[in-house]
C-alpha cells in the first residue's frame, strides 16, 4: 500500500509521509498512517471536559490542578491533567483526591454550562456529517464515509480541521480516534490524550489487539474476566485464537460478539440518535390495583430497574415522574425534582411520596416510574459536607450491584420486593 501524505495538525499543511516536522510551520504534530486516506469511522472525546471548561472560563487556573466534583464527602467528576499527575482520577472519593493533591482547586459542577458547550461541540460534528452518534455529553461516534467531495478533504483532514476549530472557538480540546470500525475508533481516541489523534488501520488491527487485556473489550467485566482466565484466556489475542467451545463456556451467549471484536471485526453502524431524554420502566396488571401497600413493592422493583439502566448508561437524573393509568385508561403523571441521582432508593422515595397522594381508592391498571433532566452520573455526587446518607447509599447499592453481577439478580433482594406480587405485575 502506498503511504498516505502526512497532515500537520496545527496548520493543516500537507507533507511527505516521512516528514518529522511540518514544512510550513515547523510543528512536530504530524498525522501520518499508511491507511490514513481510506479510514472514515471516528470517535471524538473531549479532554477532561468539565475541568477544561472551567479553566477556559478562569484563565488564572490554567497551570493549577483543578478538580470538578462534590464536597469532601463527594467524588471526583473530572480532574484536569495537572491533577492527574498526582494520581487523582474520576470517581475517586474527594477526601482521597485532596490527600493526593492538597493544593487542588475544587469546583462544584455546573451541568447547565457543560451541556451548552457540549451541544456547541456536537453541532460542529454535525456540520461534518449527519451520521453522529452521541455517547455522552462530551463524546460521539462519526461516520464520514462519502464526505470527501462535500468537504474537499479526506475524513482525516476534516477531523483535524474540526479539532482545531473546537479549540479555537470553544476553548476545549478533543482527542480523535480514526479507524474502520467503532470498536477500534474508540480505543484509538484514548491512545494519545490530550489533544490526540490516533489511527488504527485494518492491516494492523489484530496485531495491535493481540497483547491487550481482555478488559479492553466492551461488556467484559471482572466476572467475565475470571471465567476467561479459568479457561486459559488472558489477552485479546487468546480469545481471537480460542476455539468456539472455550469461548462459549466462558462467555455464553456473548461469545460470538466478543470473539469477533477480538479479531477486529465490528459491523455496528454509526447510528444518529437523539440524546436520551428520560429513562423509565412500567408494568401493566392483569387485575386492577387500588391499594397503596400492593402498589408500593411494584414501584420498588421498577425503581431498581430504572436505577440499573441509569448506572449502566452512566447517567443521573433530577426529575422523578410517576405514571399511573386508571381502569378507564386515563393517564395520571406526577413529578418531583431534586438533586441528580441514579440510586434506586432515591428514585423510590420520591415515587412513593407521589404514589401515596394518588392512592384515593382509584383502581389502576398500570404503574411506571422514570427519571428525566438527565446528566452524566458525576452530577449525582453529593455536594453537602453533611450529606452522609447519599454516600452510604451509593456504597450499599454498588455492593449489591456487584453481588448481583456475580451471583445473579436474586442474590440480594430487599424485603419490600418479597411481598406477594399481584398477578401480572
Amino acid at each position: 500500500m502506498e503511504p498516505s501524505r502526512a497532515i500537520c495538525r496545527d496548520c493543516l499543511a500537507d507533507a511527505a509521509p516521512g516528514a518529522s516536522r511540518c514544512p510550513r510551520c515547523g510543528s512536530p504534530r504530524m498525522l501520518r498512517h499508511p491507511e490514513l486516506a481510506s479510514l472514515s469511522i471516528a470517535h471524538i472525546d473531549c479532554d477532561a471536559f468539565y475541568a477544561a471548561v472551567e479553566k477556559r472560563d478562569r484563565p488564572e487556573l490554567r497551570d493549577r490542578p483543578v478538580i470538578v466534583g462534590g464536597g469532601r464527602r463527594g467524588v471526583v467528576a473530572t480532574a484536569c491533567y495537572v491533577a492527574r499527575t498526582y494520581g487523582v482520577r474520576s470517581a475517586m472519593p474527594m477526601f482521597k483526591a485532596l490527600a493526593a493533591c492538597p493544593d487542588a482547586v475544587v469546583i462544584k459542577p455546573d451541568m447547565d454550562k457543560y451541556v451548552r458547550v457540549g451541544r456547541a461541540v456536537r453541532a460542529m460534528m454535525q456540520e461534518l456529517t449527519p451520521l453522529v452518534e452521541p455517547i455522552s455529553i462530551d463524546e460521539a461516534f462519526l461516520d464520514l464515509t462519502g464526505t470527501e467531495r462535500l468537504h474537499r478533504a479526506t475524513p482525516a483532514l476534516s477531523l483535524a480541521r474540526m479539532a482545531r476549530r473546537i479549540e479555537a472557538e470553544h476553548g476545549v480540546t478533543v482527542s480523535v480516534g480514526l479507524s474502520y470500525c467503532k470498536f477500534l475508533a474508540k480505543i484509538a481516541s484514548d491512545l494519545d490524550k490530550p489533544r490526540g489523534f490516533a489511527v488504527i488501520g485494518r492491516e494492523e488491527a489484530q496485531a495491535f489487539l493481540a497483547d491487550k487485556p481482555l478488559s479492553i473489550l466492551p461488556g467484559v467485566g471482572p466476572a467475565a474476566i475470571r471465567r476467561l482466565e479459568a479457561a486459559g484466556l488472558r489477552h485479546v489475542g487468546d480469545l481471537a485464537r480460542a476455539d468456539s467451545r472455550a469461548a462459549l463456556e466462558a462467555l455464553g451467549g456473548d461469545a460470538g460478539r466478543l470473539s469477533r471484536l477480538a479479531r477486529g471485526i465490528d459491523a455496528r453502524r454509526v447510528t444518529p440518535e437523539r440524546e436520551t431524554k428520560s429513562v423509565s420502566s412500567e408494568t401493566t396488571f392483569d387485575t386492577d390495583i387500588a391499594r397503596f401497600d400492593e402498589l408500593e413493592p411494584i414501584l420498588w422493583r421498577l425503581s431498581e430497574k430504572v436505577s440499573l439502566r441509569m448506572k449502566r448508561a452512566g447517567l443521573s437524573g433530577r426529575t422523578v415522574t410517576l405514571k399511573l393509568k386508571t381502569a378507564d385508561f386515563r393517564i395520571r403523571t406526577r413529578a418531583a425534582s431534586g438533586p441528580h441521582t441514579q440510586l434506586a432508593n432515591r428514585i423510590f422515595e420520591a415515587g412513593r411520596t407521589l404514589l401515596r397522594a394518588e392512592c384515593d381508592g382509584t383502581p389502576f391498571r398500570l404503574i411506571g416510574i422514570g427519571l428525566s433532566d438527565l446528566a452524566e452520573a458525576a452530577a449525582a455526587a453529593p455536594t453537602d459536607l453533611l450529606d452522609t446518607s447519599t454516600e452510604r447509599l451509593t456504597r450499599t447499592e454498588a455492593a449489591i450491584d456487584a453481588l448481583r453481577e456475580r451471583f445473579g439478580a436474586a442474590a440480594v433482594v430487599r424485603g419490600i420486593a418479597l411481598r406477594q406480587k399481584p398477578r401480572g405485575a
